[in-house]
């Protein structure tokens, strides 16, 4: 018995043969039609049947259309007041959360499909390749609400338009839900000079789409994905500016890293130490006139690339000497160049861009996977259906089904986290021993040790259960085994280590104990440090010191790391501490 085309009653599954076939146009009507009567909860159950009926069948392409009709179903069935409690969770537990959000939220009881209309519902419903798109892209802590809502708006405005440009659409609404943070796309600049504004989304859809019918974009912005697109629509600048620079700015794209140098450099807001901007206005024209720091010739040059329709990313990351910024740029290749501005003779290592759909920092890992471009390929295709039916069936209580799914997913594609999360779950949920899991986090690192940053993760887990088992040795020597081995290459995770061994000795040691790890941390691992292990290990330890009311040692903290770390006359790092010990020295006794 299947779906009724024209009125009836809903069915109780889809045929086995047509869940062998992905959902036609026909099919996805008759969906929306049954759901505009039953409600859409009522058609979760039957579709997640058909997804199931063709994963066990192994005809994947066919399996993942049903499960995308089914997360539809899901989503639409949802209230914004039933989305809002667990949306909420995890935007405080990805601590995403910032002043500019609002303070309040009308929530709405109607479903979440009220926002679409059905010729938008049936087309999201029965097109799997944008379905496949969408559920891709989207965060936990996108506002779906607002992301529905743009998308009806801009589909209402000029359906066939959007349907051309539906990734543009996608990229736009998973990045326009919530307003950007104060600290956008750098902190270095006052509200007053930029606001922090994001234009209309239909102005912004019409705005990009015109540029590439201009002629004015690098990259045809209707073949770009939306995972790529969001760093085009992420700019501050408004148009009016971004069409300035276009005029300013008409080199190929390869030669897109002389925007950065186009601006002069301030050597002398770096000797001030004026590290912001002192105008009342950041336009790119006052920039260009005034010249500015690394901060501002990064700013500069992304929103140079991002009026060519380039996806761009402004990059902070802390050296030997000194803070810099830089940025990267999709090249003509469509492949990321994450260096352009970045000094490799100042050896910053490890430089941090924000993602402007959660406005979260990206990680080293996630810059890697879009440099690599894996995602695109047929393997990871298949991994990424096996991964969605090991959440489906662990959600469903089937640890052995998610177990046997995870794993089929995790050896079509090695990089796909997401997978060995859902097998780690899995293996738990089977109640297997500690010593299984550490095993399976082992396996996982083993997976990533291309990804030193993904590496740490799961040894750090691993460490985590040894100590929890009461093998405390062993687990500070995991610890410090990832700290040494990322010493010479990626040093910023080797301070991070540091870190948390001198946090977690601050938190669960005796004053002396405290010292003596402290002193053990600088004295290994700070031999050559910079800046990252100044801001990350020494200033909040002789911090920790003076608010325990122990100036004496504070002091001798901060010349034993004076004296081990690596300080190049006249740098920025020389400046920062002697702060530090002027600081120290002048504070008053026991405060």
């Amino acid at each position: 018995m299947s779906l009724a085309l024209a009125g009836g009653v809903a069915p109780a599954q889809i045929p086995a043969a047509e869940a062998l076939l992905p959902p036609t146009s026909q099919r996805a009507g008759a969906i929306v039609a049954a759901a505009r009567r039953d409600g859409w909860p009522a058609q979760v159950p039957v579709l997640r049947a058909a997804a199931v009926d063709a994963y066990r069948q192994d005809k994947l392409g066919s399996a993942e259309a049903w499960y995308h009709a089914c997360r539809w179903a899901r989503v639409f069935g949802q209230t914004e007041s039933e989305f809002f409690k667990p949306w909420t969770a995890a935007v405080n537990a990805a601590r995403v959360g910032h002043a500019n959000m609002p303070s309040r939220f009308e929530l709405a009881p109607l479903p979440l499909a009220g926002a679409l209309k059905p010729e938008l519902q049936t087309w999201l419903v029965g097109n799997a390749g944008f379905s496949a798109e969408f559920f891709g892209v989207l965060s936990p802590v996108d506002y779906l609400p607002k992301v529905l809502a743009i998308l009806a708006e801009l589909h209402r405005l000029d359906p066939a338009r959007f349907k051309t440009y539906a990734n543009l659409a996608l990229a736009i609404a998973v990045v326009y839900d919530v307003p950007p943070p104060p600290v956008w796309p750098h902190g270095q600049v006052r509200p007053e000079a930029l606001p922090r504004k994001l234009p209309a989304p239909a102005d912004a859809f019409a705005w990009w789409i015109r540029q590439e019918q201009l002629g004015h974009a690098y990259h045809r912005i209707s073949r770009l994905g939306a995972d790529e697109l969001k760093f085009v629509v992420d700019a501050a600048a408004p148009p009016a500016e971004l069409e300035w620079a276009q005029q300013k700015f008409s080199q190929p794209l390869n030669q897109l890293p002389a925007a950065y140098s186009l601006i002069r450099y301030r050597q002398d807001r770096v000797t001030a130490g004026q590290g912001i901007w002192p105008g009342t206005s950041y336009k790119l024209s006052d920039i260009l006139t005034a010249g500015g720091i690394c901060a501002d010739q990064a700013y500069f040059a992304t929103q140079v690339g991002k009026s060519r329709g380039v996806p761009t990313l402004h990059f902070n990351g802390a050296g030997n000497d000194g803070r810099h910024a830089w940025f990267g740029f999709l090249d003509g290749s469509r492949k990321w160049q994450l260096d352009a501005g970045r000094y490799a003779e100042q050896r910053f290592v490890t430089g941090y861009a924000r993602d402007p759909q959660t406005w979260a920092e990206i990680t080293d890992h996630e810059l890697q996977f879009l440099a690599e471009r894996f995602r695109e390929l047929p393997s990871y295709r298949s991994s990424r259906v096996h991964a969605a039916f090991a959440a489906e069936f662990l959600g469903a209580g089937d640890a052995a089904a998610a177990a046997t799914a995870a794993r089929k997913a995790v050896n079509f594609e090695r990089r796909n986290q997401s997978a060995w999360e859902t097998l780690i779950a899995a293996t738990r949920q089977q109640g297997r021993d500690a010593k299984t899991i550490e095993a399976l986090l082992r396996e996982a690192a083993l997976a990533f040790q291309r990804y030193p940053d993904l590496q740490a993760h799961y040894l750090n887990r691993v460490a985590d259960s040894l100590r929890s088992r009461g093998q405390t040795s062993e687990a500070e020597a995991e610890i410090r085994g990832i700290a040494l081995n990322n010493k010479a290459k990626r040093g910023d995770l080797s301070v991070q280590q540091a870190r948390e061994i001198v946090v977690r000795a601050a938190t669960t040691q005796p004053l002396a104990e405290q010292i003596k790890t402290y002193n053990s941390v600088v004295d290994t691992y700070g031999r050559g440090a910079g800046m990252a292990f100044f801001d990350q290990v020494v200033a909040p330890f002789v911090d920790h010191l003076m608010k325990s009311k122990q100036n004496g040692e504070a002091l001798k903290a901060a010349e034993r790391a004076r004296r081990t770390l690596k300080i190049e006359p006249n740098s920025q790092l020389e400046t920062e501490f002697a702060r530090l010990l002027k600081a120290v020295r002048e504070a008053k006794p026991g405060k």
